[in-house]
């Protein structure tokens, strides 16, 4: 692992009583807009079901299947859970976005209209008396050389620059039928636990070596995951909401892994 300087985030406080809400790849837009449509509702119902005692929340990449976000367009529809992310941040309840390896090309729409920072890189920032380590997850730990390469690639500002001058109608459509053969859509595969060779449990046990943190919280795995990294350390990873609508909450003393209205 590169020893890179982590990136650090002010400290939260956590009054008695409020919790942080961790959640990812909603993957809204997959498979098609009939079921993305019901899923986005039921994502609205559970930021409805959180807000009464949320000290944050916390989106932690893909929450889109595609996105970008041309200089007077952006991708139609998700206008339901745009208005409920308003209506939370309008109410004092801090919101964050990572993206994710489906929404890189996020830029400053959020932040301008809903007020929500947009981050990039994984951040480790304490919440209440405890330190987390948080971010999307692609590109991490060994292996995935191809696509650590493209996400150089796409996040160069010469691709977004050039995807920019494709006009919207026909940008967004080759980009939409791009992201639906995403993994998303075959959980089948997404299902297997590869133990200590999880990418992603061997990038916090590489890190925990050099600083310590009492929770590693990632998406991109798809696959609900509470494992140890250490003494005192875990790594969760949040799933998702196509198949298994789960998500991560902290009280000031435990992290843990919870799904809402699952079939």
């Amino acid at each position: 692992m590169t020893k890179t300087r982590l990136k650090q985030l002010p400290d939260l406080a956590l009054p008695p009583g409020r919790r942080v809400y961790f959640a990812s790849d909603f993957h809204l837009g997959a498979p098609d807009a009939a079921s993305s449509a019901e899923r986005e509702r039921k994502i609205v119902r559970w930021l409805d079901q959180i807000a009464p005692d949320a000290a944050a929340v916390y989106l932690v990449g893909d929450i889109f299947d595609f996105w970008f976000e041309y200089k007077h367009a952006i991708p139609r529809g998700f206008v339901r859970l745009q208005g409920k992310l308003a209506e939370l941040t309008d109410a004092g309840i801090p919101v964050s976005f990572f993206t994710g390896n489906h929404d890189m090309w996020m830029f400053d729409y959020f932040t301008k209209e809903l007020n929500i920072p947009i981050l990039r890189e994984p951040v480790s920032q304490r919440i209440g008396p405890q330190l987390f380590h948080i971010g999307h997850g692609d590109g991490l730990g060994p292996k995935d050389h191809t696509y650590k390469v493209l996400k150089q690639i796409f996040a160069s500002p010469v691709a977004q620059w050039l995807f920019a001058r494709l006009h919207p109608n026909f940008g967004i459509g080759l980009a939409n039928a791009w992201s639906r053969r995403s993994r998303i859509q075959n959980a089948v595969a997404d299902e297997q636990y590869f133990g200590d060779d999880e990418w992603l449990l061997v990038y916090c046990r590489e890190l925990e070596q050099r600083h310590h943190h009492d929770y590693y919280v990632f998406g991109h795995r798809h696959l609900p995951l509470d494992v140890p990294v250490g003494p005192g350390s875990r790594y969760l990873n949040l799933g998702e909401w196509v198949n298994y609508c789960s998500y991560a909450v902290y009280d000031g003393h435990d992290l843990a892994l919870r799904h809402f209205e699952q079939r």
